[in-house]
């Protein structure tokens, strides 16, 4: 199993991806990965969520998690479908818990320093910063991993490829998540691997 600090170093950027049609999601890993981007968010907010996360990790290279996790009956549905890392919006500890049982990579999102707190009483020290760019953006985290140095962080929410570099310059960061690499609708999975090599460079 590997450790969620070895998926946040794997790649600076990990898609965040909402799937409307589960038709779209292995030729979309496929450009993705080619790309130089192999760990997948499958965020669970459309119906077609589950099954395309079965459907990505067909995919050779592809390291494929759920994201909006937000319970541990949600956590459960996508480890039945394949899923190899979890991500929340929050942290709770019924969540943590499950997924510690479940033996899963867990990255649960922080926005304050009592969620980190919290996290850290459980025995979580790589955190989602989440909403980024609402919860105050670079300064706030700066702030907030002051007092926290041996934690690391993905901030995800806001996050562009103009300001990527910007938040990976922080030593805290070593990865930022990023909606921008496959919007809604159809891709245009020649565009999506196009956007996937201008970051994969970038320092993680």
């Amino acid at each position: 199993m590997r450790a969620i600090s070895e998926i946040m170093g794997r790649a600076p950027v990990i898609p965040v991806i909402v799937i409307d049609d589960a038709a779209h999601a292995e030729p979309l890993a496929r450009a993705l990965v080619a790309g130089g981007l192999p760990v997948l968010e499958v965020t669970l907010r459309t119906p077609a969520a589950l099954d395309a996360i079965g459907a990505m990790r067909s995919v050779p290279g592809a390291l494929v998690g759920a994201g909006t996790v937000t319970n541990p009956a949600e956590l459960d549905a996508a480890l039945r479908v394949g899923a190899e890392f979890i991500v929340s919006p929050g942290l709770t500890q019924p969540l943590a818990q499950a997924a510690m049982t479940a033996g899963v990579p867990f990255l649960p999102g922080v926005a304050t320093a009592g969620d980190i707190m919290r996290g850290l009483d459980l025995g979580i020290d790589h955190f989602k910063f989440f909403p980024a760019v609402a919860a105050g953006g670079i300064p706030a985290l700066k702030a907030l991993a002051a007092p926290f140095a041996r934690c690391r962080f993905c901030p995800t929410g806001g996050i562009t490829a103009e300001s990527a570099p910007q938040w990976l310059a922080l030593p805290e960061v070593p990865c930022v998540g990023g909606s921008w690499l496959a919007p809604h609708g159809a891709p245009d999975f020649r565009e999506v691997e196009r956007l996937a090599r201008e970051v994969a460079g970038m320092s993680c």
